[in-house]
């Protein structure tokens, strides 16, 4: 488990490490509702709230963004 605060971003390296998932998986679950979606940090900038992240991690099988918004 992560060490974390729930409120910290997790940017895309650390997001595919975390996950095993490819980039292209990865936005084509966010696409589809099934990974959550990212939040902008700055203008060329973003990354996943650890929040989100640890919740998809729990149970990515069921996971539905409409879930936890």
């Amino acid at each position: 488990m992560n060490t974390s605060s729930p409120n910290s971003f997790v940017r895309l390296p650390q997001v595919l490490k975390e996950t095993g998932l490819s980039r292209a998986t990865l936005y084509r679950k966010v696409q589809n509702g099934t990974f959550p979606k990212q939040s902008r940090i700055a203008t060329r900038c973003v990354g996943w709230r650890r929040s989100s992240l640890d919740q998809w991690l729990q149970n990515p099988m069921f996971y539905s963004v409409d879930d936890f918004t």
